[in-house]
């Protein structure tokens, strides 16, 4: 950001601002998160660029999950779902998806078959781009959803392929959940 600020390049500093903001909102800053997160994607949009907003708009979504904002979150997903239609590429969908359905889980009216659904669509979407990382998400958001549910043998029979594909990384994030969900789920 300094150097953007330096340089004068306000395209990179402000889809810095919104990573940076979703960055304190992970180490526990969520309002101070979120507020930076508002002001990147304001000035951003400013710029009249769309590339990349799908994704700093599910960055904004994902610190809602956090901050318990689900209506705040979902309209940040309807907005990506536009951008992605207007711009004809899929890029990040499945993402989206995983994440409606989170923001969703979080309502307290919450339609339950539609949760199970955005997760389904999750999976689907990231299998048919090949992503395996966003697989995994997607996997591990419906196994979770499965566990509460009482079908822990689906739930590990879902999550433990998409797990065994991974042949290093094992220490990121993602990761390292899989492997607590699916020692939950023996």
């Amino acid at each position: 950001m300094e150097i953007c600020l330096e340089q004068r390049i306000p395209y990179w500093l402000e889809l810095a601002r919104v990573v940076h903001g979703w960055a304190l909102a992970a180490q526990g800053e969520g309002e101070n998160g979120i507020t930076e997160v508002h002001l990147g994607l304001k000035a951003f949009r400013a710029l009249r660029s769309r590339s990349f907003t799908s994704q700093l708009l599910a960055l904004q979504a994902e610190v809602c999950v956090g901050l318990g904002r689900p209506d705040e979150g979902l309209g940040a997903i309807r907005e990506a779902f536009d951008v992605m239609q207007s711009n004809r590429g899929p890029w990040w969908e499945a993402e989206l998806h995983r994440l409606r359905g989170q923001l969703m889980l979080a309502q307290r009216d919450g339609d339950r078959a539609e949760v199970e659904e955005a997760f389904s669509q999750a999976l689907i979407t990231a299998r048919h781009q090949e992503a395996k990382s966003l697989e995994l998400r997607a996997a591990m958001s419906l196994a979770r959803f499965w566990q509460d549910r009482g079908k822990t043998a689906a739930a590990r029979d879902l999550l433990a392929p998409v797990y065994g594909w991974f042949t290093e990384g094992f220490d990121t994030p993602d990761l390292r959940d899989a492997r607590a969900l699916l020692d939950q789920l023996a």
